[in-house]
């Protein structure tokens, strides 16, 4: 069972941030704040419910650079694989 707080959870494999339920902008703001933590190559995985994010996490990728190495949907669940590609920003 998931603690109450954890909003993301370390794997082999880099981050998993899970946005399950929530809205726009909430999954795209919690990716955005992982990948904020991540060293250029580390990957994040977004597991999402909220049908915008079809369109907002392609978008916040090509705008900040990360890659989209995967974006598919199992049941309701959208999951998304991002690549860190830059610099965490000073703010």
């Amino acid at each position: 069972m998931k603690p109450k707080d954890a909003e993301t959870v370390r794997t082999y494999a880099g981050q998993q941030v899970d946005a399950i339920g929530l809205q726009c902008p909430l999954p795209v703001l919690k990716l955005q704040k992982a990948l904020r933590r991540c060293a250029i190559g580390e990957r994040v995985t977004l597991l999402a419910t909220d049908p915008a994010s079809q369109i907002d996490v392609p978008h916040f990728c090509n705008e900040t650079g990360h890659i989209l190495l995967t974006n598919r949907r199992e049941a309701d669940t959208f999951i998304y694989e991002v690549e860190c590609t830059a610099l965490p920003s000073a703010d």
